[in-house]
């Protein structure tokens, strides 16, 4: 990924590849390099040297961690896999409800344990169709059932808590975790409540000082809160179905965000070109690096 212009504050288009539903940002740490996915084009996406990279998955896949400097742990509709970065190939190590055709994978994200959180939903968004599971030393195990559209998946930097939301419910959910393997602690706690400005959490990432920065579909934005849930400050992007964040670059201080063009009607799209495009924007703040995923 090209460095951003130094001093730069204004967003920018980081790619120009229209994504259907753009998700699942990562910056890979050992590669700097990012990767996204185009969950409906069913297809995983990157740069290098400038120029662009992608790969065809014959599935929706929405979510990666980095496990060395050569492979992920991606999600899919069907499973988890270990995808080689360099063949292009893909080795699964376990069933993601491969027995339900009507879900698929959606947010996840590796926690600071090295096990891996992945949220699931409806091919529709049926009401209560996903769960949020974790994948943590050769075990899948569910967390959260009857979410409809798992997100907001990132932890804290002090390790004590995991946060989620489901988007239909306007809602993202903190969640202590126990210190030793990093397993849910008790019941999740309300965080912060969409529903009193009309908001509708979708990813998030925490940064290095504890603020969550949670993308909000429908509201043109990476919105900034506290790590008591207080609303800091938010960033404006060119299209109104932002997806997901992360914080990249060699210092971690340049915020990426995925777009959507999912479900628009042409006169949205006549008012959003840039709908689906991959942005960026340089921000005042370091994010935390992605942690990695241990097999």
């Amino acid at each position: 990924m090209a460095a951003p212009p130094p001093g730069s504050n204004t967003t920018r288009i980081a790619d120009s590849r229209v994504c259907t539903l753009g998700e699942g940002v990562l910056w890979h740490p050992r590669r700097e390099q990012l990767f996204w996915f185009d969950i409906l084009g069913k297809r995983l996406l990157s740069q290098q040297d400038g120029q662009p990279l992608e790969w065809a998955l014959g599935e929706r896949a929405s979510a990666a961690g980095w496990i060395d400097s050569d492979r992920l742990l991606m999600a899919s509709e069907t499973a988890l896999s270990i995808f080689d970065l360099r063949s292009g190939a893909r080795e699964r190590i376990c069933a993601l409800e491969a027995d339900n055709p009507l879900t698929r994978s959606n947010d996840g994200r590796a926690d600071p344990w090295g096990g891996f959180w992945i949220g699931t939903m409806g091919l529709e968004a049926q009401p209560q169709a996903g769960a949020i599971y974790r994948y943590y030393r050769g075990e899948l195990r569910q967390l959260f059932a009857d979410i409809t559209i798992s997100n907001a998946i990132c932890f804290s930097p002090d390790r004590r808590f995991g946060y989620f939301a489901d988007t239909e419910r306007q809602r993202i959910w903190r969640q202590a975790l126990d210190e030793q393997h990093g397993w849910p602690s008790g019941e999740p706690q309300l965080f912060i409540d969409g529903r009193v400005a009309g908001l509708n959490p979708d990813g998030a990432v925490v940064d290095a000082l504890g603020r969550l920065w949670n993308a909000q579909w429908g509201a043109s934005r990476v919105a900034c809160y506290d790590s008591n849930g207080q609303f800091l400050q938010a960033v404006a992007f060119p299209a109104s179905q932002i997806s997901c964040p992360a914080f990249a670059g060699p210092d971690l201080s340049t915020l990426f965000a995925t777009s959507a063009r999912e479900g628009m009607e042409d006169d949205q799209l006549a008012a959003e070109p840039h709908a689906g495009k991959l942005f960026a924007v340089d921000v005042p703040v370091q994010g935390q690096a992605e942690h990695q995923v241990v097999l």
